[in-house]
This record gives structure tokens, C-alpha cells and sequence, in this order.
């Protein structure tokens, strides 16, 4: 599985809905979610600042954290953006391909 970083602001209304319902209702009704397509809650946290909140989630493919994104930001209720996160054994290995580029203007 694939992990990756989502983090967001809520709306007027997503605000409304989180001082009605609570964070621990949001953080369960996510986890239920990413449960549901196959995934894992690793963690998630509210924040100040410019995002709201941060979740790291594990995700069977990228298919499914855009699949997620999508149904997120239909809502109108918050917006995201994702981070995929690399270990660093997937840095080793992208260090041993070979890829083969030209800067502009070389």
C-alpha cells in the first residue's frame, strides 16, 4: 500500500458541521471511509494555521486516494490537497534508475 499526507481547510459549512458533530465523530467517520475502499487511518490531527487538519492514511493506489479526493471536494465541505510519501527504501530504489533528461537549454 501507498502512503499518503492529506491535508485541508473546511468551508464555512464544513466548520458548522464539525462544531455540531465534534472531531472525534470526524476522525471516526473518516477512518470508517478509508476502511470501506481497503485502506488504513495511520493518523489524524487538527491543526492551526493555514490547514485544518492533517490525516497520513495508507491506500491500496492512487486510484483510490483520487477516487477519495474526488467524493471530498464534491462535498463542498472542505478542500485538500495530497502528498505521496516515499519511505526511504523507495528513495533507495529510485536512486538506482537510470533516467535519462536534459535540462532546458542544455
Amino acid at each position: 500500500m501507498a502512503k499518503y499526507l492529506i491535508h485541508g481547510s473546511y468551508t464555512a459549512d464544513g466548520a458548522k458541521g464539525l462544531l455540531k458533530d465534534g472531531g472525534s465523530k470526524r476522525r471516526s467517520v473518516i477512518k470508517s471511509l478509508v476502511e470501506k475502499v481497503g485502506g488504513r487511518l495511520e493518523s489524524f490531527y487538527f491543526a492551526f494555521g493555514q490547514a485544518d487538519f492533517y490525516v497520513i492514511l495508507d491506500l491500496p493506489d492512487a486510484a483510490t486516494a483520487a477516487a477519495m479526493s474526488l467524493v471530498v471536494g464534491s462535498s463542498g465541505a472542505a478542500s485538500a490537497q495530497t502528498t505521496v510519501l516515499l519511505t526511504p527504501e523507495e528513495i533507495d530504489a529510485a536512486t538506482k534508475k537510470s533516467v535519462d533528461y536534459r535540462p532546458p537549454g542544455a
